[in-house]
């Protein structure tokens, strides 16, 4: 599972064509931190893999290998609420396009 973990790691990172120091920055590590996690040298702790999934808009569960399922469970919010997470998830990858943009 671990080894899982190391491959979802690295291919949401390209998805998202994000280098590995600009990840760092997002979780909070240093730029070797997610080299390790990616090469499947070092696990991160539950508070980066929290982070790695926050940033991805994944859950840990797809992150581990524990499903392929890749989308949050919105069960029990009201269509408003969907909305209001919608709105703001696209909200804030606008704005990480646009910082990531600004960067290069």
């Amino acid at each position: 599972m671990i080894a899982k973990l190391a491959q979802r790691l690295k291919q949401l990172r390209l998805e998202k064509d994000l280098r590995q120091d600009q990840l760092a920055k997002l979780v909070h590590v240093e730029k070797s931190s997610i080299s390790m996690y990616e090469n499947d040298v070092r696990q991160p702790s539950y508070e980066v893999l929290i982070r790695y999934a926050e940033v991805f808009n994944v859950s840990v569960d797809y992150l581990l290998g524990r499903t392929n399922d890749r989308s949050l469970d919105l069960s029990g919010l009201t269509a408003a609420e969907i909305a209001i997470i919608s709105e703001l998830v696209d909200s804030m990858t606008a704005k990480n396009r646009i910082m990531e943009e600004l960067k290069r």
